[in-house]
């Protein structure tokens, strides 16, 4: 009984987590009065202070009006924008606006929060491969903005870590033993209502993320006895910095994320985590977007989730070229259990809730929902309170809005013995493990109809439901699950994005402990909240093996060297069991061991990424919000978006040839020579040229060219995009340098 009060508890606090993470929204408005924080963008004046942050702060302040000048402002911005935020009223904002000095002064907006088996499914063992080249990640800082840490906790544990690299600057706000140490080299609270409190986690979140960057091994880790293993983060020797923005009162503000990433950069960060975002909006309004690419300028490789608004196209958060854009798979790790009919039809789903006492013995079957009330039907609250689920197997339908683990709550509340959790259409095939306060199980979409359908055919349905427990070896791992966000960009669709898809369903890493030891020290969890802290671990490995590398050539090993085939040998899936499609996987699984040698690089500076922002249409005092100098855009050789030199193609293709140059870099042997391969999109002519390429030199640079040409649009069919592949094969051992290609059809 303890054991199961624990899970209830846990199971709230799940909710509480999924509320916060589908719910945020706009500013941090001080209600009790007209006050509201702004972010204020002013124009970048090359004689203005720039070597103290005081005399920075100073000058800010110069700008206010005389209203607002006494304890307004939240924070003064140093490397990610020239600005500064600050609580104004609607009529104060107004007036600052007619300042000659401001750019742009708008509310604040609040975004939403989007192992112990990880590193073997991804091939990272110790003794060889990346992590031996990388010795673990050993002197790579990782920055993880997020909800706080829980800093006691044995993931963290710094016992044969050297102290942090010398041009660390950061520093720790905890106080106190066993807190900072050189694991956790620094923690931050960047929410300026919680200023005087420690960055302690009190949402779980951010625990677990950082765990899954960089956390050290922990021997006989699991859940209430599941997925028991050794838990390790993808760069268990690389160094921590928390940067706490959000929390259960104000979310994830706006303007603690800018001072996060202005902060992390002085701090002297390697790699910047987001599991956050904010949807699709113009990079120059995105404060992710704009803090990033004054991270990539400082050369901080910037990785973030892609979003969990999934399977529908065109959902994604983080859309900026600058940033490894990451969605979820599945792992091949299951905690299962089966709903088992007394027609004996067995249908197999997961739970984290193992009960070992739960009878086997058939029960009665109820689907509440039956009767055509959509309430009853999604278990909501209260909705059973008129109908006999005594004692009976409860069918929930999941959706309605309220978490899957709260409806178990109500059907133990009505007298539910058990619950069956039916997946709607959109979840398809996609199941999760979950901390249920009762014997339950969820079920595919196809499963749940069948049972449905079993419920109406005869006048006493029962059922029971089978624990199985840890499960390895799902060769249909890794496909991409129902949540991830799909593309293609709406900010930037000449730029492909997912960029990589990584492990982000059920994934086991560390949770807060509680002062009492109520909670377990470990928890599962998914979204793509998980699958960013993976890449995130992944590039503070490839970043330790080749510190020359720029994040941009991390980033092409990534997707260049990416898993296009499950573990069967087929085309990776989605949540229906069919191919998923070059919007749900970008290039495709990420594959560490052999990102760790791609051969050749599509490299990017920061400045190229000027012509390619005057391309999207941005006027120059928009650019100038992002790249943080005077632009021009009358003045530099405009370029269409799929000519930035990605590792990728997006092309929208109506009647008219289409012609794009990339260039090559080769990081791999001195002398080699390279010959294409095409997989030709449908109605879609392309050409290389040239289609042989020969190296003899590191670090050589190799242009060519590629032209897409449409074919008669009668050979389209019904399809509204189609998908190929432009790879360079190494001579002398087939050694592959993969591109993704989609081609949007106007």
């Amino acid at each position: 009984m303890e054991k199961r009060k624990y899970v209830m508890e846990l199971a709230f606090l799940l909710g509480l987590i999924f509320m916060l993470g589908t719910n945020a929204s706009s500013s941090g408005k001080d209600h009790g009065n007209n006050l509201q924080t702004y972010i204020v963008h002013v124009k970048r004046v090359e004689s203005r202070p720039t070597l103290e942050s005081e005399e920075l702060h100073n000058w800010y302040h110069s700008v206010l009006p005389e209203t607002s000048k006494k304890d307004r402002m939240v924070f003064s911005y140093r490397n990610v924008a020239s600005g500064f935020a600050v609580k104004l009223t609607p009529e104060e904002a107004k007036a600052l606006l007619e300042k000659d000095e401001i750019v742009s002064a708008r509310p604040e907006r609040t975004l939403s929060l989007h192992t112990t088996h990880t590193p073997s499914f991804l091939g990272l063992r110790q003794g060889g491969g990346l992590w031996n080249s990388s010795n673990l990640g050993q002197g790579v800082i990782i920055g993880v903005i997020d909800t706080g840490i829980y800093p006691f906790h044995p993931s963290f544990n710094d016992e044969g870590m050297p102290p942090p690299p010398s041009k660390w600057n950061g520093h720790c706000e905890f106080t106190g033993q066993r807190t900072c140490n050189n694991k956790l080299i620094g923690a931050r609270n960047l929410l300026k209502s919680a200023a005087e409190e420690p960055p302690f986690e009190n949402f779980f979140h951010g625990t677990h993320t950082s765990a899954e960057a960089a956390g050290r091994f922990v021997e006989n880790a699991s859940v209430f006895g599941n997925a028991r293993g050794t838990a390790a983060g993808m760069a268990p020797n690389a160094h921590l910095a928390m940067y706490k923005v959000c929390n259960d009162q104000v979310g994830c503000t706006e303007s603690a994320i800018l001072a996060a990433m202005d902060i992390a950069i002085d701090d002297g960060v390697d790699v910047l985590s987001l599991s956050l975002g904010l949807g699709s909006l113009p990079f120059f309004e995105d404060p992710i977007a704009i803090g990033a690419f004054a991270a990539i300028q400082n050369g901080v490789f910037v990785s973030c989730s892609a979003a969990n608004s999934g399977p529908e196209y065109a959902t994604l958060s983080n859309e900026a070229p600058w940033i490894l854009t990451v969605g979820a798979s599945t792992i091949d790790r299951k905690i299962a259990a089966s709903a088992v009919l007394g027609n004996g039809a067995e249908y197999t789903g997961e739970s984290l809730f193992q009960p070992q006492d739960f009878s086997p013995t058939l029960l009665p079957l109820v689907y509440p929902g039956a009767n055509g009330n959509l309430s009853s039907g999604f278990c909501l609250p209260d909705s059973l309170d008129d109908v006999d689920v005594e004692g009976k197997v409860v069918v929930c339908d999941i959706g309605g809005g309220f978490p899957s683990v709260a409806k178990g709550q109500v059907v133990l509340h009505a007298g539910g013995a058990a619950m069956i959790l039916a997946n709607p259409e959109s979840l398809g095939f996609s199941t999760f493990a979950a901390a249920h306060v009762l014997p339950a199980v969820e079920v595919s979409y196809l499963a749940g109809l069948a049972i449905k359908s079993y419920i109406n055919s005869t006048t006493s349905p029962n059922a029971t439901i089978s624990f199985q427990g840890t499960v390895i070896g799902d060769a249909l791992a890794p496909a991409v699950v129902s949540f991830s966000s799909r593309g293609p960009s709406q900010a930037s669709p000449g730029i492909l994005k997912p960029d990589i898809i990584g492990p982000g369903v059920n994934i086991l890493a560390a949770w807060a402990i509680s002062v009492d030891n109520k909670f377990p020290p470990y928890n599962i969890v998914s979204g793509t909240s998980m699958s960013c802290p993976h890449l995130s671990g992944i590039a503070a490995l490839l970043k330790s093996a080749h510190p020359d590398w720029s994040p941009a050539a991390i980033k092409s090993a990534i997707m260049t060297t990416a898993h296009t085939l499950n573990l069967g040998g087929k085309p990776i899936l989605d949540q229906r069991l069919l191919p998923a499609d070059i919007f749900a996987t970008g290039a495709g699984h990420v594959n560490p061991n052999k990102a760790n040698d791609p051969g050749l690089v599509y490299d990017i500076q920061p400045d190229d990424y000027i012509p390619y922002l005057c391309g999207l249409g941005y006027d120059d005092r928009e650019i100038g919000i992002i790249v943080q100098k005077r632009v021009r855009c009358s003045g530099v050789t405009v370029i269409p978006e799929a000519q930035l030199n990605y590792p990728s193609f997006s092309i929208v293709l109506g009647s008219t040839t289409q012609d794009y140059t990339r260039t090559l870099t080769n990081v791999g042997p001195a002398e080699a020579t390279y010959v294409v391969d095409l997989e030709v999109p449908l109605a879609t002519g392309m050409s290389v040229n040239p289609s042989q390429i020969t190296f003899t030199q590191v670090k050589q640079k190799v242009t060519f060219s590629v032209e897409f040409i449409p074919e008669e649009k009668e050979n389209r069919g019904n399809h509204s995009f189609a998908q190929g592949s432009l790879t360079w094969i190494r001579v002398s051992d087939k050694h592959t340098v993969r591109i993704p290609i989609s081609v949007i059809f106007e």
